[in-house]
């Protein structure tokens, strides 16, 4: 028996979203971060607040960081949206720093910035 082209059409899309569901988990995950978390202070250069993962780059004593929040969803529970830091604004941003030490990127567990603090990942924050 021969498939149908629309069998075979529907087959190749099933394996192409099953071959990009892992890319997709990798992205959204933390294993190209380190265990340890840092903090980051400097100066907001750009905030963007868009999907997959809204970020601010900053300006530090070291260079600019690219700092990535949680999805826009989470990142919006957390009160950070769109107006809570500007390009100029001071910002303490403590989180987990890329495994690549030449990577100046983060993900965010909280950010100060404006007087106000938004706990990105609360369950992710590690007290001192």
């Amino acid at each position: 028996m021969k498939p149908s082209k629309r069998a075979l059409l529907a087959g190749l899309a099933l394996s192409a979203l099953l071959g990009a569901a892992p890319a997709a988990l990798a992205h959204h995950g933390w294993s190209w971060a380190e265990s340890e978390q840092m903090t980051l202070e400097g100066t907001v250069e750009q905030v963007q607040i868009a999907p997959p993962h809204p970020t601010l780059k900053v300006r530090a004593k070291d260079g600019v960081w690219l700092v990535e929040l949680g999805n826009p969803s989470q990142t919006k529970e957390a009160g950070f949206v769109e107006g809570s830091a500007k390009p100029g604004d001071a910002i303490t941003a403590i989180g987990n720093r890329d495994q690549d030490a030449a990577s100046k990127r983060m993900k965010a567990v909280q950010v100060k910035v404006g007087g106000k603090t938004y706990d990105i990942y609360p369950s992710r924050i590690k007290k001192p």
